[in-house]
């Protein structure tokens, strides 16, 4: 094991860098595109062919840049499970 010292202030500037670098990272606007692992993890769903049901019913929207890669909007997403709630 390494232990590493560090000067008072130099231990409360790297507090400092970190808390800022953090809540930089915090305040982005999450991404309108989301892929489908992460349409799947928002939908509580585990197997694939749920997603391709709901994409293929209309239910949530998607876009497919490529043959293979296909990209779902998170407020489509957000707006199915508020509609589908009880």
């Amino acid at each position: 094991m390494n232990v590493i010292c560090l000067e008072e202030q130099a231990f409360y500037e790297l507090i400092e860098q970190v808390v800022e670098r953090l809540s930089s990272n915090h305040n982005k606007p999450p991404e309108k595109w989301i892929d489908g692992e992460e349409a799947m993890r928002m939908l509580n769903i585990t197997s694939p062919s749920t997603l391709q049901k709901y994409r293929n019913e209309g239910k949530i929207r998607f876009s497919q840049p490529n043959k293979r890669f296909i990209l779902y909007d998170r407020e489509s997403i957000n707006q199915f499970i508020e509609k589908n709630t009880k």
